[in-house]
């Protein structure tokens, strides 16, 4: 393929990751050394084993909450004897031979569980709970010795016992959750990260060092070495999300390990590596990694120090199928790869591309000595073919084709809506002078108002149900965003229902892509689009559950709402939190406002003590003029007078009765005086 044609595929892959549905990675890992297996979780929450050499599904595992508790992490367990299974009797010539077989699959959840899967048994062996409060997003084994170790949302880390089920212990790692862990190569060490990288000492469960350098969330972690810690040889590689750069690091005994030593230029964040580590300082690393927008980029480098440059890649690889079938518009359309996995033999590859509810496994030879490789592959055939030879415990009766008629209007394998089967009928009926199908312009002419409404001459008129279906199949057809924004806008549950079930059903493909489309766009248009939604799925079961292509349609469907949804259980504790903080807030103020209040008296009321303390008071007062006191003056004053008038009156009646008598004359000067 030409350079010009690679730029195509390229910037296309590069839309198609953009503009993508599938935000969140999804789990899919080689199993080690033979890669004989591949396992992967797609959208609907099912676990599948592939077997890559013979290209069909090994196993199929369905948890009980697949759905609920989506699988987050998958990470295969080392190679040991296989000591279970159902062919425990050898032959003679085999009697002494022990064969290395990768038997047990750990899976995280996002309830926070683990599931511990046995693929010698194909069936599940054990589940780990009661550790995370969070969602799992790592899990790790330990290479020698029968311990898990996970890292979760709730920023603890977790080591398990996989003889006994149980923990073993539990620390915390970092203030923020733990997204990866790598054990190293002997056992004594175990990196953990978050937004820093910490290397804990398995023993004693103490940091032995901290490497920051990311300023988002890691997401990758894999030693590169083999070499011990004390001969300055160690070096891991790590990623980060919405990163282009892959760092490495080394680990030196003297503690001056603060920045990275290399770094590795990439296309987009990195979903998948694979490496060949190295043991001696003579011995070159090999690195392929998978990036998030679907190219491989391959790496050789000899770690033996700093290197100031960052290291493109030697050799980068893009999937493509073929595009059209026309020889004019022959434009190939990128295939998203999956995982990879590197050969000893150095000479190929072997791939995992396409869908993660179908994935396509190749062992293609690359030449690295070209910088941009492009393989051109039929992906729709080799699809048909890996269904037909796939593995099903479904009994599919023989059916003679000759006589049989189908009477489901889904064809298996199809990938556009058939056709009407009454098409080719249409020219014997032109022949006998039946009427013709109406085009579009005159239907749109002829489309009925009814007017609704009880005012008689004032009515609003509206669609009815039978043109409502007529003009969304009409804009289904032409594509026309003008009639399908129109429809789209009605919001009555009944209009909906009624006008889902008048749509014919080839009709009903088209609209759930529609229908998908506009709930990724705007929440406004995403709201009246899961209405419409909802009628198609409960009204045309029977039709989409007979489709067997729809699993692809309604897996990116789910993934996408799922998606949404996700960020749902955060907003509501933010709520929480925010009114827990207005309703304080408004307490205090009420607070401040009661200590607020004015303490001075309205009134005051003094009792009377004596007729001293009332003349002291009056005295002390400077001028009181009140109406009151002039009134008890008043009568005071009038007492006073009543009493000296009858005092004098006396007297006088006492002088008239003496004079009377003749004792003037005889009264003494000191009994007048007295008198006086």
């Amino acid at each position: 393929m030409s350079l010009s044609e690679y730029a195509d595929v390229r910037s296309a892959s590069a839309m198609a990751s953009d503009g993508g549905s599938s935000s969140q990675m999804l789990p899919c890992v080689f199993s080690p050394k033979s890669h004989q297996y591949l396992a992967l979780c797609a959208q609907d929450g099912r676990l599948r084993i592939w077997n890559t050499d013979s290209k069909t599904l090994h196993q199929e595992y369905v948890p009980s909450a697949h759905l609920s508790a989506t699988c987050t992490c998958i990470a295969w367990g080392p190679c040991r004897t296989a000591k279970e299974g159902p062919q425990r009797k050898k032959r003679k010539s085999e009697a002494g031979q022990l064969v290395e077989t990768t038997d047990l699959l750990a899976l995280g959840t996002a309830a926070g569980s683990i599931l511990i899967y046995s693929t010698v048994r194909g069936a599940l062996q054990c589940t780990l709970d009661g550790g995370h409060s969070g969602t799992v997003n790592t899990v790790q084994w330990h290479p020698e010795e029968n311990v898990l170790y996970s890292g979760s949302d709730d920023t603890h880390i977790a080591e398990w016992d996989l003889q006994t089920g149980k923990m073993r212990c539990k620390w915390k790692a970092d203030r923020t959750a733990v997204t990866s862990l790598c054990v190293s190569p002997n056992g004594k060490l175990l990196l953990s990260a978050g937004m820093t990288i910490k290397m804990w000492d398995l023993e004693t469960k103490e940091v032995y060092r901290k490497f920051t350098g990311h300023s988002t969330m890691v997401t990758t972690l894999c030693f590169a070495t083999t070499r011990p810690p004390d001969s300055e040889g160690l070096y891991f590689l790590s990623g980060a999300a919405h990163d282009r750069l892959l760092s490495v690091w080394q680990v030196r005994s003297d503690g001056k390990d603060k920045n990275s030593v290399v770094s590795f230029t990439l296309t987009d964040e990195p979903q998948h590596i694979d490496l060949l580590k190295s043991d001696s300082k003579e011995e070159a690393v090999r690195l392929a990694v998978v990036c998030k927008d679907g190219q491989l980029h391959l790496f050789e480098h000899f770690l033996n120090g700093p290197c100031k440059k960052p290291l493109s890649p030697a050799c980068s690889v893009q999937v493509s199928s073929v595009g059209g079938k026309s020889s004019q518009d022959d434009t190939p359309v990128p295939v998203p790869l999956l995982a990879a996995a590197l050969n000893t033999d150095k000479q190929s590859l072997l791939l995992a591309y396409g869908s993660h509810l179908q994935p396509v496994m190749e062992r293609a030879p690359v030449n690295t000595s070209e910088r941009h490789v492009c393989l051109v592959r039929d992906v729709q055939t080799t699809l048909s073919l890996s269904i037909d030879t796939a593995v099903s415990m479904v009994k599919t009766p023989i059916v003679n084709t000759k006589k049989s008629k189908v009477l489901v209007p889904g064809l298996p394998g199809h990938q556009a809506p058939p056709k009407a089967s009454n098409q080719s009928t249409q020219p014997e009926k032109r022949k006998k002078g039946t009427r013709t199908e109406m085009s579009i312009e005159e239907r749109l002419e002829q489309v009925e108002l009814s007017a609704v409404g009880k005012g008689g001459d004032k009515g609003v008129s509206t669609l009815q149900t039978d043109s409502y279906a007529v003009l969304l199949v009409q804009g289904l057809e032409s594509k026309d965003k003008n009639i399908l924004n129109r429809i789209f806008q009605a919001r009555k549950e009944t209009l909906i229902r009624n006008t889902v079930s008048r749509v014919p059903l080839p009709a009903i493909l088209p609209l759930l892509e529609e229908l998908s489309i506009r709930i990724q766009g705007h929440p406004s248009t995403a709201h009246t689009a899961v209405d419409w939604l909802k009628a198609v799925l409960t009204l045309h079961t029977s039709y989409l559950s007979s489709l067997p292509d729809l699993v692809s349609q309604l897996g990116r469907l789910y993934h996408l709402i799922e998606s949404r949804v996700k960020g749902y259980q955060q907003l509501m504790r933010l709520h929480g939190k925010l009114y827990l903080l207005m309703t304080q807030a408004a307490t205090r103020g009420s607070a401040n406002k009661a200590n607020e209040l004015d303490h001075t008296a309205k009134l005051v009321y003094e009792e009377e003590s004596s007729d001293e303390d009332e003349a002291s008071g009056d005295e002390g007062l400077p001028g009181d003029e009140s109406e009151n006191w002039e009134e008890d003056e008043e009568d005071e004053e009038e007492d006073m007078d009543t009493a000296e008038e009858k005092q004098n009156h006396a007297d006088e009646e006492m002088r008239e009765d003496s004079k009377a008598n003749g004792d003037e004359s005889d009264l003494e000067p000191e009994n007048e005086s007295e008198e006086e």
